[in-house]
């Protein structure tokens, strides 16, 4: 063996200018602190779980809306059809209001002339509802508290 190689190794410093330095070279030097990886990677993880839940309760929010909406389609299209099978003696405009009767020989008659503008033939006519036609020719129910026929449930 040589000399050089059982000779101990010299620890060499940083040379540079000292902005540059990767250790503090002076005590006025600002503060090199040591990264923990173990906590900002649970602090991320953290994070991306809570961001990630709310993006899904939001979905989740937007999911129970369309559905509802196609529940509320589905009954307009019962109801639309159930007005389509009644006696209806013109020719229904759009966006006007009528109203829905219950005849007592069974079916049911759509009607421009209101509950309560009817005369003394009133009494062979049960009200069921005010509807309104829609721009898709789908009928909408205006008060759907006094809605009552035993064909359709809203």
């Amino acid at each position: 063996m040589t000399e050089q190689e059982n000779a101990p190794t010299k620890t060499t410093y940083y040379t540079g200018e000292a902005k540059f330095s990767p250790v503090p070279t002076s005590i006025s030097s600002p503060v090199i602190k040591l990264i923990d990886k173990n906590k900002i990677r649970a602090v991320a993880v953290e994070a991306m779980h809570l961001q990630a839940t709310q993006q899904m309760v939001l979905l989740k929010k937007q999911a129970d809306l369309i559905m509802q909406q196609v529940k509320d389609i589905e009954e307009r299209l019962k109801i639309s059809e159930l007005i389509y099978q009644a006696e209806m003696r013109f020719k229904p405009v759009l966006g006007q209001t009528y109203h829905l009767y219950q005849k007592e020989t069974g079916g049911h008659l759509i009607s421009i002339i209101g509950p309560d503008e009817w005369g003394k033939s009133a009494m062979a006519k049960q009200f069921i509802s005010t509807v309104k036609l829609l721009g898709d020719h789908t009928w909408d129910v205006l008060d759907k508290a006094a809605f009552t026929s035993p064909d359709v449930s809203i």
